[in-house]
């Protein structure tokens, strides 16, 4: 079910909201007059966002917050409904990430990733759903990835958690479901590449510089998608028509559209530009409250690539539906 009260009366928590896609989130709920509780490890650039959403007519609320730790979780939870006495949404967003070959990113990165990604999410689901029970119901939004559906190369862990996450929200919406609590709605936001600080900021083993594989979209697209949510849940969204499309090739053909997103990839996620080994902002935060990356050149060919990525998949319908046909016709010959 949707949120049982209009935006400019909800209470929305934000992880990983001092940058980017939470970043943006926080922007466009506060242009809706709600209160929006932001969490990160970075204060100060937690407190320019707030600055921003006060602005825009929003009411926000810092807390600072380490969504690996489930104390500090829990404390995130307790500030929201004693600052604004309830809560009517979650959204877990925050994410790291650590790109280069499967058995070169070091172990301890590995597991940083998972517990950001996958066990923070746990986290703020387990400390949601009280509050979001108690208030009558709401919605959870998590923030999956194209690459919740379909993998890349070089993004093994992140390729991973957040595989995870998508059958988390999944599990916990059938328990959900089972057991009377129908009111509390889990959803999942698949977007495509977009223009974050993301990418500077992951963790670094390749030796090159690190770029976004258009078409890259702005954040602003993902922050109207997760609205949407907000106002009419859904279990799963797309954000961006490359999103769409790839997953579309992904069900209709896993191993050729395996091999092509690979080779696409491995040729467009690298500049060429050298780069020394970093754990970016794995372990430290670095965030400045920035929703872009600067990637704005790359989404010059985002209409060329959708396009492209549209005939892609439409190839591949036309050709396995042609060969189930044929199989079909072979079968009953």
């Amino acid at each position: 079910m949707p949120l049982t009260r209009s935006l400019d009366a909800a209470t929305v928590v934000i992880t990983g909201a001092s940058s980017g896609i939470g970043t943006a989130t926080a922007y466009a709920l506060a242009r809706r007059g709600a209160a929006v509780v932001l969490a990160a490890r970075s204060e100060a650039a937690l407190g320019r966002v707030a600055q921003r959403c006060e602005e825009l007519g929003g009411r926000p609320l810092v807390v600072p917050t380490d969504v690996t730790d489930a104390v500090s979780v829990e404390r995130l939870a307790e500030r929201a409904a004693t600052g604004f006495g309830r809560i009517d949404a979650w959204i877990n967003n925050a994410a790291v990430g650590a790109v280069g070959l499967f058995d070169e990113i070091p172990v301890a990165e590995f597991r940083r990733v998972l517990e950001v990604n996958l066990l923070g999410a746990v986290h703020g689901i387990r400390a949601a759903l009280p509050h979001l029970g108690a208030a009558g119901g709401g919605v959870v939004v998590n923030n999956a990835s194209m690459l919740a559906e379909v993998a890349m190369p070089y993004q093994s862990a992140y390729n991973a958690t957040k595989h995870g996450l998508r059958g988390l929200a999944d599990t916990v919406r059938q328990e959900l479901r089972v057991t009377g609590r129908s009111n509390i709605s889990i959803c999942t936001v698949l977007p495509a590449t977009v223009d974050t600080p993301f990418f500077r900021h992951a963790a670094n083993h390749s030796g090159r510089e690190v770029l976004p594989p258009p078409p890259v979209y702005p954040p602003e697209m993902v922050a109207a998608t997760i609205v949407r949510l907000l106002r009419r849940p859904r279990r799963e969204a797309y954000a961006g028509n490359a999103a769409r499309l790839l997953g579309l090739q992904w069900r209709l053909a896993p191993a050729l559209a395996e091999r092509t997103l690979g080779w696409y990839t491995h040729r467009t996620q690298f500049g060429p530009g050298v780069r020394l080994e970093s754990s970016g902002n794995v372990f430290r935060a670095d965030a400045d409250g920035r929703r872009d990356g600067g990637w704005h050149g790359r989404r010059r060919r985002l209409v060329r690539m959708t396009a492209a990525f549209g005939l892609a998949a439409a190839g591949t319908a036309v050709g396995t539906i042609a060969a189930r046909s044929r199989r079909a016709r072979t079968e009953r010959a």
